[in-house]
């Protein structure tokens, strides 16, 4: 692709070795020149405007964080440390923390499109983690409580009899373009407003390839079966900690049978309707937005 998908394209070296190292955690945390995503609740601190961008804290943030919510080491870049720092325990955190002026609290997936490229991908990881810190604080083996470890990437179950590690997961999940000769299938979900469309998608089980996935999920939703599955890319998505694996799939029937509990509506577009589509929304078809992986597997198609 031309260019990497939102949420993709982070220009941090992860550094995972430094995970480990305490002295130059501790040195990076107090370091003037680091920056810091700073989260609350899971919106973003961003300073709006015609090209909104983040608003980078400094280490006295930290004071805002509560003792469970060490920062996280998200990277460096330029010799720079970057870190993602929780405050939600705040109430009024742009009042208390005297942003009001310069910045504001945005929800992720309403400004991510908006946000410089390399900035949205560090939101997503920062976003990632903070979620998953959030609802990982008691150990699934034997219910204590757990620890942050290694800047963030580990929770360690403090009970003596357990010690379980417990690390960041992300959910695989299919997103495929089923198409056949000069035709695409598209679904639409109850809870969507007409008359929008997007490509078929589905979590991989266990035990499971990503072409069994496509083909398993798009049998389930409408009955087509598929026959090749081609891998197109991927797209990173904190909502909240989902890997979006995008396919194009030939489809090897026509006759569509929708399972009512997963789609209201499944049909077959042609390239033209889908190309007027992408231009500006129809009476009969509107698609994803441009920073929805399903738009650029439609676009592709569309343009191939």
């Amino acid at each position: 692709m031309s260019a990497p998908h939102v949420f993709a394209g982070s220009p941090l070296d992860r550094v995972d070795f430094r995970r480990r190292d305490a002295a130059w955690l501790a040195a990076r945390l107090e370091d003037p020149t680091s920056k810091f995503l700073v989260l609350w609740r899971l919106r973003a601190l961003v300073r709006m405007g015609a090209e909104p961008t983040l608003a980078w804290a400094t280490h006295e943030i930290r004071a805002s964080c509560d003792d469970e919510t060490e920062p996280i080491l998200l990277g460096v870049a330029d010799g720079s440390a970057y870190f993602a720092a929780d405050i939600s325990e705040l109430s009024e955190p742009e009042k208390e923390l005297g942003l009001e002026d310069a910045a504001q609290l945005a929800e992720v997936r309403a400004v991510a499109g908006e946000l410089p490229p390399g900035e949205a991908a560090i939101v997503a990881q920062g976003r990632a983690l903070v979620d998953w810190h959030a609802r990982h604080r008691y150990c699934a083996a034997c219910g204590a409580r757990t620890q942050p470890r290694q800047a963030g990437y580990l929770r360690a179950c403090t009970s003596s009899g357990c010690a379980r590690e417990h690390f960041p997961r992300t959910d695989p999940v299919v997103i495929m373009l089923v198409v056949r000769s000069e035709r695409c299938l598209l679904g639409r979900q109850v809870v969507w407003p007409r008359p929008f469309f997007s490509a078929l998608a589905g979590f991989v089980e266990p035990g499971e390839t990503i072409e069994e996935a496509v083909r398993r999920e798009v049998m389930e939703e409408t009955g087509v079966s598929v026959a090749e599955v081609h891998y197109h890319s991927s797209q990173p998505w904190p909502f909240p900690s989902s890997l979006m694996i995008g396919c194009v799939a030939e489809g090897a029937s026509e006759a569509i049978q929708v399972d009512s509990s997963e789609l209201e509506e499944a049909r077959w577009f042609t390239r033209d309707q889908v190309r007027a589509a992408l231009t500006a929304p129809t009476d009969e078809l509107a698609v994803p937005p441009p920073m929805a992986i399903a738009h650029q597997l439609i676009r592709a198609w569309v343009e191939s």
